[in-house]
């Protein structure tokens, strides 16, 4: 975190992390292993968004408690159109309401671990106490609206990921940007850089965008980043950076010269 104007501080974000929850990603995702690299990169807030569940959540938080790492509430969401969907809460208990009503969704079937790889859990202290059973690489039985409207009712930030990769992304699986109106933030990747995603998509200018790392191995955190200017690292300062409230701002890092 840096000092800001006013009452206004600069913070470096990665909006998009997975543990080793996911099937997809490496055991090294570990509390003490994400923490420890965004101290060492100077990563000031992480959303932790595993595919289709937030299980690991409360463990991050408890770990990075204390570190001057904050971790905000989030998940990945596999929609029925194959399109993901970052989903962030203000809270732990708003993350495990909306997990119960993924979990209803999902398709009652074990996860494979020779298949699809381990679905690791673990507590505060960064132990591993157990592996999720069920399968969470899959879709769920929601729509994209369905869950745009469910962020609508319950209050939530919600926003296509990596829109612009040619699979798992909005554009990819339906063939259009959604218009401001449906989602004010758009996430891009670590792919290429921010000025040639907009290049190549120059319907992305004059909209919100945030880059993330969507890491799923440490070499990947911190790669890419987002910049935001808020008088605390908290979701509520976030929506009012999307609304550009009292000089809140979401930036790209390398807007700001960090990239």
């Amino acid at each position: 975190m840096a000092p800001g104007e006013g009452s206004l501080f600069r913070f470096t974000a990665d909006l998009h992390v997975h543990t080793a929850l996911s099937p997809c990603a490496e055991a090294e995702m570990t509390p003490l292993n994400i923490v420890g690299l965004c101290l060492e990169n100077e990563v000031d807030i992480i959303a932790v968004t595993d595919h289709n569940s937030g299980e690991n959540v409360r463990a991050v938080t408890e770990f990075a408690a204390g570190t001057g790492v904050t971790v905000w509430p989030g998940m990945e969401v596999q929609t029925r159109e194959e399109v993901h969907l970052v989903t962030l809460f203000d809270n732990l208990a708003a993350l495990e309401d909306w997990q119960e009503h993924v979990y209803a969704r999902l398709p009652d079937r074990p996860n494979r671990p020779e298949l699809f790889g381990e679905q690791l859990l673990f507590d505060g202290t960064g132990a591993i106490v157990g592996a999720c059973p069920r399968l969470l690489l899959t879709s769920v039985d929601l729509s994209v609206s369905d869950i745009r409207r469910e962020a609508e009712r319950r209050g939530f930030v919600c926003y296509p990921a990596h829109i612009d990769r040619p699979a798992y992304s909005y554009l990819a699986n339906l063939g259009f940007l959604p218009p401001p109106e449906e989602f004010a933030v758009l996430e891009i990747s670590s792919i290429t850089s921010p000025a040639e995603v907009v290049r190549k998509l120059p319907q992305l200018r004059g909209r919100t965008l945030v880059a993330s790392s969507d890491a799923h191995r440490l070499a990947e955190l911190g790669r890419a980043g987002t910049v935001l200017r808020l008088a605390a690292p908290t979701l509520s300062e976030f929506r009012k950076a999307i609304a550009g409230r009292g000089g809140r701002r979401v930036s790209l890092l390398s807007e700001s010269g960090g990239m």
